[in-house]
């Protein structure tokens, strides 16, 4: 599973920074509505989302059931993703998930079965966080562009 997951996460990032790039900056940063992310925005959230998940992926391995959660929104306001170089977070987005594939294929399979914790208390598996980061990261990479 790991290796799947790893692989198609390498695939993104060879393929994706390219056509983020070839997005004209205008259209990167357009605001679809007034509460809704720009592109800009949701390639910000997915570096939080790469950050915070990293966490999860290696804190899960040694602590006993780590509480790992972000409050997305205020991590995107101030972090001010919308004023941000965009190549800048081209480059961390794509360094940051190569780095965690690498992570998520040392992800021992006696470890797959620990959990996390959440905001709401409830716990999750190694193997389930690591399924879903895929999940989450190919949902809003749909909503930047199709590939």
């Amino acid at each position: 599973m790991q290796k799947q997951i790893a692989d198609r996460i390498i695939f993104l990032c060879d393929v994706l920074p390219d056509k983020f790039r070839q997005i004209p900056a205008a259209d990167f940063q357009t605001w679809p509505q007034p509460t809704k992310w720009s592109q800009q925005e949701i390639l910000g959230h997915l570096i939080d989302s790469a950050a915070n998940n990293h966490q999860r992926f290696v804190r899960g391995q040694i602590e006993d059931t780590p509480t790992v959660f972000y409050q997305q929104d205020q991590w995107v306001n101030i972090q001010a993703y919308q004023q941000e170089n965009k190549d800048i977070l081209i480059s961390l987005w794509e360094s940051y998930n190569r780095h965690l594939a690498h992570v998520i294929t040392q992800v021992a399979n006696e470890n797959l079965e620990k959990e996390c914790r959440g905001k709401d208390g409830s716990t999750v598996t190694l193997a389930f966080l690591i399924e879903d980061y895929l999940r989450h990261l190919e949902h809003h990479l749909h909503q930047i562009i199709v590939y």
